[in-house]
């Protein structure tokens, strides 16, 4: 087990850098801000408080990406899915390149194979302030050829009693029984208790912040990203609140060219050319209801 913990103010953080370089819990005056375990205890990344999404994001249709007329193999890499999902980060051990009491970075490198076929590498910062926590999430093509990416994270909110989620958007796709994007439909986000709340969706044209209120915390979640997908049920006792690059299955979108929007551009497809980085921020800040 590696795991790095960071303290300041009220906040304490908790990595897992061996398991997908996640973050094991975020607590706030000892509130779980994040779905939360104890880093020695925590059973496996999907049961962690947030993940990083690199070099994609969501899903890739039947685990096969279409780039450049060329038909790339990937990874089912996750039982029950026939499509690839989430990328690769978060089935990594990661590296403690630098940590103290309230500031770590982790790197990621990852030679070109069967989980994804352009070599990069990548790297986390996490900073505790008096406000929160801020991260980044940067990546560098290591190929000789450009190449697509995606970026973003997929942390775990505690759902408590009274919870309400308010964000503005332009857009939502609609989705398939196969967990893939249909049609692009017009949205102006969600603004409504949680509670009977059931979503599985990337919003486009997100404004880059969404509010998240309780009986115990009001938390405010920001990006420089312009998608998030949101994921919750009456059954769940979590809300996922996921900064995207990219809308889901976005590089096969391109390359099927079916949607009026198949530009890497509109699609949020990132083209890195070798040798060239790229860097995405979210914060997490929280204050106490009352």
């Amino acid at each position: 087990m590696q795991a790095v913990e960071l303290q300041h103010g009220p906040w304490r953080l908790a990595l897992r850098a061996d398991m997908g370089g996640c973050i094991a819990g975020l607590w706030r005056s000892g509130v779980a801000v994040l779905r939360s375990t104890a880093p020695a205890e925590l059973a496996s990344v999907r049961a962690s408080g947030s993940y990083p999404l690199v070099p994609f994001s969501n899903r890739i249709a039947q685990a096969r990406l279409q780039w450049n007329g060329t038909s790339h193999p990937l990874v089912q890499n996750f039982a029950g899915e026939e499509h690839s999902i989430h990328g690769l980060g978060w089935q990594r051990p990661w590296e403690v390149l630098d940590a103290s009491d309230h500031f770590a970075m982790l790197s990621l490198e990852h030679k070109s194979g069967a989980a994804w076929p352009f070599a990069f590498d990548c790297s986390q910062t996490f900073r505790l302030s008096d406000a929160g926590l801020e991260m980044t999430l940067s990546m560098t093509n290591q190929s000789a050829t450009p190449a697509p990416a995606g970026l973003g994270w997929h942390p775990y909110f505690v759902k408590r009693a009274g919870s309400r989620i308010a964000f503005d958007a332009t857009g939502r796709w609609e989705m398939g029984r196969d967990k893939l994007p249909t049609v692009l439909a017009s949205s102006t986000g969600i603004q409504q208790d949680v509670a009977l709340l059931e979503v599985d969706n990337c919003f486009e044209g997100w404004s880059g912040a969404v509010q998240l209120h309780d009986e115990l915390l009001h938390t405010r979640i920001a990006s420089n990203l312009n998608r998030v997908v949101v994921f919750t049920g009456p059954g769940k006792d979590f809300v996922c609140v996921e900064p995207v690059s990219h809308a889901n299955n976005a590089m096969n979108m391109l390359a099927t060219n079916d949607h009026s929007t198949s530009a890497p551009d509109a699609l949020g497809i990132k083209i890195l050319e070798p040798g060239e980085s790229w860097s995405v921020q979210m914060e997490i800040h929280s204050e106490p209801a009352h």
